[in-house]
């Protein structure tokens, strides 16, 4: 090879590194600024191929996507001094890479670190002014929104606009819980202890009710059977001294025997009776028309 190739070579070589350093391309989801020995000399927000000075520019690149950033939990006290551990996160946009870039300089830590401490004292002070209750109530877009509207005043200086702030997470202390969860379970034990009070009450009522209708009923029920008794007990009565006016000598026989029937039937009862008593006469002869007629 002679020295003529080697030049052309070193020549192509020469070129293709003067021509890579020199164009770059720009993606649809990034903007550049270009820096001249550290100075800011232009900003490319157009997608495609440009081109800068080789060895003396550079090109630095930003994302122009919405960004996410999580803030660390912390304490916050509200405006009733309720005491509240805020998880939140932030989404924000690079809109002057310029600005941001003299601000913070070419990389997102530094824009991180000023997001915390913004956002941290803009929740401390909106938090501080708003009730608990409104905290954990739909008036929190109301606050994610004031709050939001804060840090993105504070951070246009860095070239940054804030789309969002919200609290992914808001719990009290543990101690607060603790104490909280205690007043609960007082609460609920009390409540338990009222009902089952009432309802010992309400079965005492009702026993007393169901007594005093048993009685009641009772008393009732036994009314109507010595009136039902004693009007059986009427009848049979009638129904005797029917029968007895129908045929004096027959009951008189009748029942004499049925005497002799029940005294007699075991077999083994002893009586001691007078030989004239009455209570043999009918052992002793036929019983006669003429016993049934009453004594004079």
């Amino acid at each position: 090879m002679n020295r003529l190739s080697i030049a052309l070579l070193a020549l192509a070589a020469v070129v293709l590194i003067i021509g890579g350093s020199t164009l770059f391309t720009v993606r649809q989801t990034e903007q550049v600024l270009i820096t001249q020995f550290g100075q800011p000399v232009r900003v490319i927000t157009a997608p495609g191929l440009h081109a800068k000075i080789p060895l003396m520019q550079t090109a630095i690149s930003f994302d122009r996507r919405l960004l996410d950033y999580a803030l660390p939990p912390e304490e916050v006290i509200l405006g009733d001094q309720r005491r509240l551990i805020v998880d939140g996160f932030t989404r924000f946009r690079i809109t002057d890479p310029l600005r941001y870039y003299q601000a913070v300089g070419p990389t997102e830590e530094g824009i991180r670190t000023r997001l915390n401490s913004v956002v941290s004292s803009a929740l401390r002070r909106v938090l501080g002014n708003e009730q608990l209750l409104n905290v954990l109530s739909s008036a929190r877009g109301r606050i994610m929104a004031t709050i939001r509207d804060q840090v993105n005043a504070e951070m246009k200086n860095f070239g940054v606009s804030i789309e969002d702030v919200r609290i992914r997470r808001a719990d009290l202390p543990e101690e607060n819980t603790q104490a909280i969860l205690s007043r609960m379970q007082s609460e609920r034990q009390r409540v338990a202890a009222q009902l089952r009070a009432e309802g010992a009450e309400a079965a005492a009522k009702i026993r007393a009710d169901a007594e005093r209708e048993r009685t009641v009923l009772l008393a009732q029920a036994r009314a109507t059977a010595d009136k039902l008794r004693g009007e059986g007990e009427a009848q049979a009565i009638t129904i005797y001294a029917d029968a007895f006016n129908k045929d004096p000598y027959f009951f008189k026989v009748w029942r004499t025997l049925q005497a002799y029937r029940d005294a007699f039937a075991a077999g083994t009862s002893r009586l001691v009776l007078t030989p004239g008593s009455d209570f043999l006469k009918m052992l002793r002869s036929a019983p006669t028309p003429e016993d049934a007629k009453p004594a004079p």
